[in-house]
């Protein structure tokens, strides 16, 4: 699998780490057996105790983490203090909150003087989730946080470009108090990776990454019947209705485009303006961009950095070209990038038709695509015509109209006058192929318990 820190900075490689043994492999997932037996029967309070050392241990360390993610992915330095914070807080919510979210659940519309039943929440096992490089802490905070807490165990396969902070979140919980195989990193082989989704000890699967991985791990997981959840990224609508309050719109445009360097896969790609101003917007979003500054990650001045590789800046980059050579018209933003390092480009694409292939991908990066629409019908109309549907979000000074706009949208998640985010306590998922499942909030702890019925029944036998 190559597990390799590249800074993207300089691309240079700043150290390599093994593959694990087809044998490590099996005592790490025996490990993770055994525990769930021990680990499913411990209370509420002794893994809430954990979760909270976790929480605590990540923000007084916040420094030593977030550097890991500036130097393995190239985020900036403020995000990546950001997405340590953030990561910690979905750990305290889970702890302060899995016990309520999984109490008994008296069905009352049922119960009479014979029969008094209920749902109760039962782990399921040993969780095996595989996930992406753009939030190297945050994709693991949603899975550990709330699975731990359930009762379950997790076992991680982490992408290769970022082998040392899934090492850090692997010592996070061990640092914690964590038994041993409650938590467990694997820098695992892709032969490994698929053993393990058929292996019958794996109780479900969870896997964040692009279309084509998840349609391989589910079919492998529904081939041994385990349930699957799967966020597969998105082409997000970015909708602004004629009525919308251009420089605030255009300040978040601005953001929920290049957030996280544009690699985010809530991240605003397809800008829906209205024509009556889509000139105005158009020429003010250019002007804003035209003012990224591109540099060392590290560097406070820096609000463009490089992309997470190499090899990720120039796909983005051959993306733009053909979509040019379909006809697209690119508005280049900002100075020309420096040659060393993973950077692309800020640009802007109009002009994009409906035969243009580029009309139905995924931009990874800084790039955006703006459409012009004449009422708020042919907004909708665009904003679902796309294979993907994970957020979206929709800009206008009349709440009900934005509301109205945003039920008929076709993704998991749209925000009103802010771009498509995440926070613990809001449900995070998709529909189409941005996959299925929810992650975070009551939702995301539910998705890999078993909702058992439990019913005391009091008849005399016929």
């Amino acid at each position: 699998m190559a597990y390799i820190t590249t800074n993207p900075y300089t691309n240079e490689v700043v150290a390599r780490f093994p593959d694990l043994e087809d044998a490590q492999v099996e005592v790490l997932l025996a490990q993770a057996v055994d525990t769930f037996e021990k680990w499913s029967r411990t209370s509420f309070a002794e893994r809430r105790a954990i979760m909270k050392k976790a929480a605590s241990l990540l923000r007084e360390q916040a420094d030593h983490y977030a550097s890991l993610l500036t130097l393995e992915m190239g985020k900036l330095a403020r995000e990546a203090q950001g997405e340590v914070r953030l990561s910690a807080d979905i750990l305290d919510y889970y702890a302060d909150n899995a016990e309520r979210f999984l109490a008994p659940v008296p069905l009352k519309e049922a119960e009479n003087k014979h029969m008094r039943p209920m749902i109760v929440s039962d782990p399921i096992g040993v969780l095996l989730a595989v996930e992406p490089w753009n939030f190297p802490y945050y994709q693991l905070a949603r899975v550990a946080g709330p699975q731990l807490m359930a009762g379950n165990t997790v076992m991680v396969k982490h992408s290769s470009i970022v082998p040392q902070c899934a090492a850090a979140f692997d010592k996070l919980f061990h640092d914690a108090g964590a038994p041993a195989g409650a938590y467990t990193n694997l820098f695992a082989t892709r032969d490994q990776l698929n053993h393990l989704i058929e292996d019958p000890r794996i109780a479900a699967v969870c896997l964040t990454g692009g279309e084509r991985s998840g349609g391989h791990v589910a079919a492998r997981a529904g081939k041994s019947l385990k349930k699957t959840t799967l966020e597969l990224g998105g082409a997000d609508a970015f909708i602004v209705l004629d009525d919308a309050d251009l420089d605030k719109t255009v300040k978040w445009a601005v953001w929920g485009r290049l957030n996280n360097g544009g690699q985010c896969c809530v991240a605003s790609k397809r800008f829906i303006v209205a024509e009556s101003i889509a000139d105005e917007f158009i020429a003010k979003f250019k002007a804003a961009l035209d003012k990224l500054v591109a540099g060392d990650p590290r560097d406070p001045a820096t609000t463009l950095p490089p992309m997470s590789s190499q090899g990720a800046a120039d796909e983005l980059n051959e993306q733009v070209r053909q979509a040019v050579a379909n006809g697209a018209r690119p508005h280049y933003c900002g100075a020309e990038v420096p040659k060393k390092g993973a950077f692309v480009r800020a640009t802007i694409l109009t002009d994009v038709a409906r035969d243009n292939p580029a009309y139905f991908q995924e931009f990874f990066g800084p790039v955006a695509m703006v459409f012009r629409v004449g009422s708020d019908e042919e907004a909708i109309a665009l904003a679902n015509d796309s294979e993907f549907g994970l957020g979206g979000s929709v800009f206008t000074r009349d709440e009900k109209r934005g509301v109205e706009v945003a039920r008929q949208v076709r993704t998991g998640m749209v925000f009103i006058n802010h771009p498509t985010w995440t926070a613990p306590e809001l449900p995070f998922g998709g529909i189409k192929k941005s996959g299925y499942g929810r992650e975070l909030s009551g939702l995301g702890i539910d998705e890999f318990v078993n909702k058992k019925l439990i019913n005391v029944v009091d008849i005399d036998a016929p």
